[in-house]
Protein backbone atom coordinates (compact mmCIF):
# COMPACT_ATOMS: atom_id res chain seq x y z
CA UNK A 1 0.00 0.00 0.00
CA UNK A 2 0.98 3.52 -0.65
CA UNK A 3 2.07 5.60 1.64
CA UNK A 4 -0.29 8.51 0.63
CA UNK A 5 -3.28 5.56 0.17
CA UNK A 6 -2.33 4.37 4.11
CA UNK A 7 -2.77 7.98 4.95
CA UNK A 8 -6.45 8.11 2.76
CA UNK A 9 -7.48 4.77 5.17
CA UNK A 10 -6.17 6.41 8.07
CA UNK A 11 -8.39 9.11 7.72
CA UNK A 12 -11.28 7.39 6.61
CA UNK A 13 -11.11 4.98 10.30
CA UNK A 14 -10.77 7.89 12.20
CA UNK A 15 -13.45 10.16 10.65
CA UNK A 16 -15.84 6.53 10.59
CA UNK A 17 -15.01 5.73 14.25
CA UNK A 18 -14.31 8.90 15.75
CA UNK A 19 -10.89 7.71 17.22
CA UNK A 20 -8.80 4.89 17.18
CA UNK A 21 -5.76 3.19 18.49
CA UNK A 22 -2.48 2.32 16.98
CA UNK A 23 -3.23 -1.59 17.68
CA UNK A 24 -6.37 -1.04 15.92
CA UNK A 25 -4.93 0.76 13.19
CA UNK A 26 -2.25 -1.55 12.79
CA UNK A 27 -4.54 -4.53 12.19
CA UNK A 28 -6.73 -2.80 9.70
CA UNK A 29 -4.15 -1.69 7.39
CA UNK A 30 -1.59 -4.49 8.23
CA UNK A 31 1.32 -2.52 8.51
CA UNK A 32 3.37 -2.73 11.75
CA UNK A 33 2.84 0.28 14.79
CA UNK A 34 5.97 1.81 14.15
CA UNK A 35 4.64 2.79 11.01
CA UNK A 36 1.20 3.68 12.36
CA UNK A 37 2.70 5.79 14.69
CA UNK A 38 4.56 7.55 11.98
CA UNK A 39 1.77 8.16 9.91
CA UNK A 40 -0.08 9.74 12.52
CA UNK A 41 2.62 12.37 13.31
CA UNK A 42 2.22 13.45 10.14
CA UNK A 43 -1.23 13.75 9.46
CA UNK A 44 -1.20 15.88 13.25
CA UNK A 45 0.67 18.01 12.05
CA UNK A 46 -1.38 18.63 8.94
CA UNK A 47 -4.47 19.46 11.58
CA UNK A 48 -6.26 16.66 9.64
CA UNK A 49 -6.07 14.70 13.07
CA UNK A 50 -5.08 14.58 17.01
CA UNK A 51 -2.87 12.02 18.34
CA UNK A 52 -4.03 10.87 21.52
CA UNK A 53 -2.09 8.54 23.90
CA UNK A 54 -2.34 5.22 22.14
CA UNK A 55 -3.98 6.56 19.19
CA UNK A 56 -6.13 9.37 17.20
CA UNK A 57 -9.13 11.20 17.18
CA UNK A 58 -11.05 13.28 14.74
CA UNK A 59 -9.66 16.81 14.28
CA UNK A 60 -9.27 19.26 11.72
CA UNK A 61 -11.50 16.75 9.71
CA UNK A 62 -15.20 15.76 9.76
CA UNK A 63 -16.85 13.41 8.29
CA UNK A 64 -15.27 14.01 5.04
CA UNK A 65 -11.69 13.26 4.16
CA UNK A 66 -10.28 16.16 2.00
CA UNK A 67 -9.85 15.24 -1.62
CA UNK A 68 -6.49 15.20 -2.16
CA UNK A 69 -5.79 12.55 0.59
CA UNK A 70 -8.92 10.24 -1.47
CA UNK A 71 -6.76 10.61 -5.00
CA UNK A 72 -4.99 7.20 -4.55
CA UNK A 73 -7.95 5.27 -2.74
CA UNK A 74 -9.19 2.60 -5.24
CA UNK A 75 -7.33 4.37 -8.09
CA UNK A 76 -7.38 1.57 -10.18
CA UNK A 77 -10.91 0.45 -10.26
CA UNK A 78 -11.84 4.68 -10.87
CA UNK A 79 -9.78 4.50 -13.23
CA UNK A 80 -11.72 1.35 -14.85
CA UNK A 81 -14.83 3.41 -14.47
CA UNK A 82 -13.96 6.26 -16.18
CA UNK A 83 -12.86 4.21 -18.95
CA UNK A 84 -16.16 3.01 -19.33
CA UNK A 85 -18.12 6.36 -18.23
CA UNK A 86 -15.95 8.54 -21.04
CA UNK A 87 -17.19 5.73 -23.51
CA UNK A 88 -20.42 7.46 -23.24
CA UNK A 89 -19.59 10.35 -24.16
CA UNK A 90 -20.37 10.96 -28.12
CA UNK A 91 -18.20 12.78 -30.17
CA UNK A 92 -18.38 16.99 -29.64
CA UNK A 93 -20.43 17.09 -26.72
CA UNK A 94 -21.07 19.57 -24.26
CA UNK A 95 -20.06 17.29 -20.69
CA UNK A 96 -20.56 18.36 -17.42
CA UNK A 97 -18.19 17.54 -14.48
CA UNK A 98 -18.73 17.76 -10.99
CA UNK A 99 -15.75 17.18 -8.25
CA UNK A 100 -13.93 14.37 -6.75
CA UNK A 101 -11.76 11.86 -7.86
CA UNK A 102 -13.38 9.70 -10.10
CA UNK A 103 -14.84 12.75 -12.11
CA UNK A 104 -11.44 13.61 -12.16
CA UNK A 105 -10.58 10.60 -13.87
CA UNK A 106 -13.14 11.03 -16.68
CA UNK A 107 -12.06 14.74 -17.01
CA UNK A 108 -8.81 13.66 -17.80
CA UNK A 109 -9.64 10.82 -20.18
CA UNK A 110 -11.98 13.26 -22.00
CA UNK A 111 -9.70 16.00 -22.66
CA UNK A 112 -7.05 13.60 -24.73
CA UNK A 113 -10.02 12.97 -27.29
CA UNK A 114 -10.38 16.21 -29.26
CA UNK A 115 -13.16 18.65 -29.68
CA UNK A 116 -15.84 18.75 -26.53
CA UNK A 117 -16.96 21.32 -24.45
CA UNK A 118 -16.58 20.83 -20.35
CA UNK A 119 -18.50 22.48 -17.92
CA UNK A 120 -17.41 22.23 -14.00
CA UNK A 121 -17.27 23.74 -10.85
CA UNK A 122 -14.21 21.98 -9.58
CA UNK A 123 -11.31 24.08 -9.84
CA UNK A 124 -8.87 21.18 -9.43
CA UNK A 125 -10.33 19.93 -12.92
CA UNK A 126 -10.37 22.77 -14.67
CA UNK A 127 -6.22 23.58 -13.73
CA UNK A 128 -5.51 20.34 -15.57
CA UNK A 129 -8.05 20.88 -19.01
CA UNK A 130 -7.21 24.74 -19.18
CA UNK A 131 -3.90 22.92 -20.95
CA UNK A 132 -5.83 21.21 -23.18
CA UNK A 133 -6.45 23.57 -26.20
CA UNK A 134 -9.14 21.39 -27.70
CA UNK A 135 -11.08 21.47 -24.90
CA UNK A 136 -13.68 24.58 -25.10
CA UNK A 137 -13.67 25.40 -21.02
CA UNK A 138 -16.49 26.61 -18.81
CA UNK A 139 -15.66 27.26 -15.00
CA UNK A 140 -18.98 27.69 -12.94
CA UNK A 141 -18.22 30.35 -9.90
CA UNK A 142 -19.35 30.31 -6.21
CA UNK A 143 -18.21 29.87 -2.84
CA UNK A 144 -14.51 27.38 -2.93
CA UNK A 145 -15.20 24.35 -0.74
CA UNK A 146 -11.60 23.09 0.34
CA UNK A 147 -12.68 19.79 1.29
CA UNK A 148 -13.71 19.36 -2.22
CA UNK A 149 -12.40 21.69 -4.50
CA UNK A 150 -15.82 22.70 -5.62
CA UNK A 151 -17.30 26.41 -6.48
CA UNK A 152 -20.34 25.73 -4.76
CA UNK A 153 -23.94 28.21 -3.58
CA UNK A 154 -26.04 30.54 -5.38
CA UNK A 155 -23.68 31.83 -7.77
CA UNK A 156 -22.89 28.77 -9.15
CA UNK A 157 -26.37 27.29 -9.34
CA UNK A 158 -27.47 30.37 -11.41
CA UNK A 159 -24.69 30.09 -13.99
CA UNK A 160 -26.07 26.49 -14.66
CA UNK A 161 -29.43 27.72 -14.67
CA UNK A 162 -28.27 29.66 -18.21
CA UNK A 163 -26.28 26.44 -19.68
CA UNK A 164 -27.14 23.47 -20.82
CA UNK A 165 -25.33 19.88 -21.10
CA UNK A 166 -25.53 16.76 -23.23
CA UNK A 167 -24.70 14.82 -20.18
CA UNK A 168 -23.45 15.36 -17.01
CA UNK A 169 -20.98 12.89 -14.62
CA UNK A 170 -22.08 13.17 -10.82
CA UNK A 171 -19.52 11.88 -8.19
CA UNK A 172 -21.11 11.20 -4.83
CA UNK A 173 -20.11 10.24 -1.18
CA UNK A 174 -22.79 7.42 -1.55
CA UNK A 175 -25.49 5.99 -3.24
CA UNK A 176 -28.20 3.58 -2.36
CA UNK A 177 -32.02 2.19 -3.35
CA UNK A 178 -33.69 4.00 -0.24
CA UNK A 179 -32.04 7.41 0.08
CA UNK A 180 -30.75 7.98 -3.81
CA UNK A 181 -27.26 10.02 -3.84
CA UNK A 182 -25.91 11.61 -1.45
CA UNK A 183 -23.07 14.36 -0.29
CA UNK A 184 -21.43 15.61 3.05
CA UNK A 185 -22.29 19.32 1.96
CA UNK A 186 -25.63 20.68 2.26
CA UNK A 187 -24.35 23.80 -0.30
CA UNK A 188 -22.55 21.02 -2.79
CA UNK A 189 -25.60 18.85 -2.74
CA UNK A 190 -27.81 22.18 -4.03
CA UNK A 191 -25.26 22.38 -6.83
CA UNK A 192 -25.08 19.12 -7.94
CA UNK A 193 -28.86 19.32 -8.41
CA UNK A 194 -28.66 22.14 -10.35
CA UNK A 195 -26.49 19.97 -12.64
CA UNK A 196 -28.89 17.43 -13.09
CA UNK A 197 -31.23 20.06 -13.83
CA UNK A 198 -29.36 21.59 -16.50
CA UNK A 199 -28.29 18.39 -18.10
CA UNK A 200 -30.19 15.75 -20.76
CA UNK A 201 -28.88 13.07 -19.04
CA UNK A 202 -26.89 12.09 -15.68
CA UNK A 203 -24.55 9.29 -15.50
CA UNK A 204 -22.68 9.00 -11.53
CA UNK A 205 -19.82 7.33 -11.38
CA UNK A 206 -18.99 5.83 -8.22
CA UNK A 207 -16.43 3.25 -6.45
CA UNK A 208 -17.90 -0.05 -4.55
CA UNK A 209 -17.46 1.81 -1.18
CA UNK A 210 -19.79 4.31 -2.30
CA UNK A 211 -22.39 1.55 -2.53
CA UNK A 212 -24.81 1.06 -0.15
CA UNK A 213 -23.64 3.93 1.76
CA UNK A 214 -25.66 7.41 2.76
CA UNK A 215 -24.21 10.94 3.91
CA UNK A 216 -25.26 14.07 5.03
CA UNK A 217 -26.85 16.03 2.41
CA UNK A 218 -28.99 14.65 -0.13
CA UNK A 219 -28.62 15.20 -3.82
CA UNK A 220 -31.60 13.57 -5.90
CA UNK A 221 -33.75 10.23 -5.44
CA UNK A 222 -32.74 6.82 -7.83
CA UNK A 223 -35.22 7.74 -10.39
CA UNK A 224 -33.38 11.47 -11.27
CA UNK A 225 -29.99 9.80 -12.82
CA UNK A 226 -29.92 7.96 -15.64
CA UNK A 227 -27.03 5.14 -15.32
CA UNK A 228 -24.55 4.18 -12.64
CA UNK A 229 -21.01 3.16 -13.38
CA UNK A 230 -19.20 1.23 -10.88
CA UNK A 231 -16.60 -1.55 -10.41
CA UNK A 232 -16.80 -5.42 -9.99
CA UNK A 233 -16.44 -5.34 -5.96
CA UNK A 234 -19.59 -3.38 -5.67
CA UNK A 235 -21.63 -6.57 -5.46
CA UNK A 236 -24.37 -7.31 -2.91
CA UNK A 237 -28.17 -6.34 -2.37
CA UNK A 238 -27.64 -2.97 -2.48
CA UNK A 239 -26.34 -3.00 -6.08
CA UNK A 240 -29.47 -5.30 -6.69
CA UNK A 241 -32.21 -2.57 -5.40
CA UNK A 242 -30.47 0.14 -7.28
CA UNK A 243 -31.33 -1.73 -10.48
CA UNK A 244 -34.19 -2.93 -9.54
CA UNK A 245 -35.19 0.47 -9.21
CA UNK A 246 -34.36 1.16 -13.02
CA UNK A 247 -30.95 2.59 -13.09
CA UNK A 248 -29.36 1.16 -15.83
CA UNK A 249 -25.74 -0.32 -14.35
CA UNK A 250 -22.23 -0.66 -15.46
CA UNK A 251 -20.00 -2.60 -13.82
CA UNK A 252 -16.34 -2.68 -14.59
Amino acid sequence: MLRTERHERILEHVSAKGGLDVNELSRLLNVSGATVRRDLQHLSRLNLLRRTHGGAVIGGIGPEVPVQHRTEHCRTEKQAIARAAAALVPEGAVVGLTGGTTVTEVARLLAERGPLTIVTNAVNIAAELILHKEVTLVVIGGNARNASYELVGPIAEKTLADHHTDMVFMGVDGISAAHGCTTHDQLEAATDRAFLGSSGRTVVVADHTKIGKVTFAKICPLPDIHHLVTDSAATGDQLERIADAGVPVTMV
